[in-house]
């Protein structure tokens, strides 16, 4: 019957194909920033059980799971692809298909891989295929930035001890993230007296006591381990009132990043020095407030992740013709991966501009990525 319903793919693959681009418009059309999914979620639910879906629920944490043979069951399978955008919008954004590309912001990260999971998982049910592992699918909140994996967290936490592989569906089929990428993300708010540009000059201003931290923390070297990669970034930096004030507040969102843990425990250190001296200088009340904490993986089984690894990148490159090479990501892994849990993150489409405005997803590639998270799927079926 798995090869039947694989077969089925193959053979009707431009019929899947276009139900498949129905299904991203439709999930495209419903806005879904972190932290406010809530529609999304209740569309994927309720499309799951018009498919016959039995069991389906909406978690505390938007997640939406649709578990299969998991009663009493301890080496659950998890396959994922998240349900948020990293676009602040409440209302609809436009689409636009113009035969080759799908337009939209979101519609690659993560959209289309949902799209292609959820397809998926209806012509399971509509096969009835049994598992012959538990297995739960999930399309879970939280991913991108200030969601700070909320979703996976969840899950991991209710499934504690029972899940033992993890494949997320995201990104394109040209690389495979096996490796992770570990953040922590700050809040950093400067307040002052401020005044008026001409009769309180003097005054301390927030804008450069905003200013000269950040000068600080772009000018030391980032620390290497080995072939590791250590980042930092300032995203945002906001402040001021107006030309003739002085500025009493100002605010910037910092993070760094890294593939090592032991990189990570250095950035860390460097960083409470800097906000340390700053403070010393007086030049403005700073606050430091965490918005994010990513881990980096531990403990995993070091033959299982190769294992898994292989095998999604021969999938990946038996359909899409490309070399897929393995690379490190902060992604939905990063929890099981802290956990000892093996977990690869797959690509399953070809596009561009993700996180921009003008992303776009080739539509060709569809039935590329049909194929590749069919198989992979269905293997435990």
């Amino acid at each position: 019957m798995t090869k039947g319903l694989f077969n089925f793919i193959l053979e009707h693959a431009e019929d899947v194909k276009q139900e498949t681009i129905t299904l991203i418009e439709e999930l495209c059309g419903i806005p879904a920033p972190s932290n406010h999914e809530e529609k999304r979620a209740e569309f994927c639910k309720k499309w799951l059980e018009d498919c016959g879906a039995e069991g389906v629920v909406i978690d505390s944490a938007l997640n939406v799971l649709y578990p299969l043979g998991c009663e009493d069951k301890d080496d659950i399978v998890l396959f994922l692809a998240h349900t948020d955008t990293v676009f602040p919008d409440l209302e609809p954004m436009p689409f636009k298909n113009d035969g080759e590309y799908l337009y939209s912001p979101g519609v690659g990260d993560d959209t289309t891989c949902l799209a292609i999971m959820m397809i998926i998982v209806k012509y399971i049910i509509k096969y009835g295929l049994k598992p012959n592992r538990g297995i739960l699918f999930v399309a879970n909140s939280g991913e991108e930035g200030l969601g700070n994996l909320k979703g996976i967290r969840q899950i991991m936490k209710d499934f504690d001890g029972r899940i033992s592989e993890v494949y997320a569906f995201d990104g394109m089929y040209k690389r495979l993230a096996n490796k992770c990428v570990g953040s922590h993300r700050y809040e950093i708010i400067f307040e002052t007296e401020g005044g008026h540009s001409f009769n309180a000059f003097g005054n301390r201003n927030a804008i450069y006591a905003m200013s000269e931290l950040v000068h600080n923390l772009y000018s030391y070297e980032v620390p290497v381990c080995g072939d590791s990669k250590t980042t930092y970034n300032v995203g945002i930096a906001e402040g001021g009132t107006s030309v003739n004030t002085i500025a009493q507040k100002a605010r910037i969102l910092y993070e760094y990043r890294s593939d090592s843990s032991e990189c990570l425990e250095k950035m860390q250190k460097i960083f409470e020095n800097e906000i340390a001296k700053a403070k010393e200088r007086n030049d403005a009340e700073i606050t430091v407030n965490t918005i994010g904490v990513r881990p980096c993986g531990s403990g995993v089984d070091s033959e299982k992740l190769a294992r898994i690894s292989e095998k999604c990148i021969k999938i990946c490159e038996k359909y899409s013709g490309f070399e897929c090479l393995p690379d490190s990501a902060s992604t939905d892994c990063n929890i099981p991966m802290s956990m000892g849990i093996p977990a690869v993150c797959v690509g399953i489409f070809w596009g561009s501009g993700a996180h921009t405005r003008e992303e776009k997803v080739e539509i060709s590639s569809i039935p590329v990525g049909i194929k590749i998270a069919a198989e992979l799927i269905l293997e435990y079926f």
